[in-house]
């Protein structure tokens, strides 16, 4: 079992940065390929990036690719989210999920259906 727990979301302008974080209890950390979603109000939940189990291999959806950096301290059971150049179309709630490494997984899914444990989200709002 898998807790998460997301922070660092706010009120930007357009152009700013924020940074998100994940942090997850347990101890197999390292065992869980970690992803970042979102969803603004009246639309469905968005991809956006997601860091491998191992290797620190990343992916990103096309809307945030050379804007947005997923990362990972497995020491501190935690995972970044480094977002610059924000737009007011980036504005949603963000939410961390876990997918845990097992046999015949595969990497990267940006299907919300493959992750097992999801945060509680936190609210990132940019203004224009």
């Amino acid at each position: 079992q898998v807790q998460l727990v997301e922070s660092g979301g706010g009120l930007v302008q357009t152009g700013g940065s924020l940074r998100l974080s994940c942090a997850a209890s347990g101890r197999t950390f390292s065992s869980y390929a970690m992803a970042w979603f979102r969803q603004a109000p009246g639309k469905e939940r968005e991809f956006v990036a997601t860091i491998s189990w191992s290797d620190d291999n990343t992916y990103y959806a096309d809307s945030v690719k050379g804007r947005f950096t997923i990362s990972r301290d497995n020491a501190k059971n935690t995972v970044y989210l480094q977002m610059n150049s924000l737009k007011p179309e980036d504005t949603a709630a963000y939410y961390c999920a876990a997918r845990e490494r097992r046999a015949g997984r595969i990497w990267p899914s940006a299907s919300g259906r493959h992750y097992n444990y999801w945060g509680q989200g936190t609210q990132v709002t940019v203004s224009s």
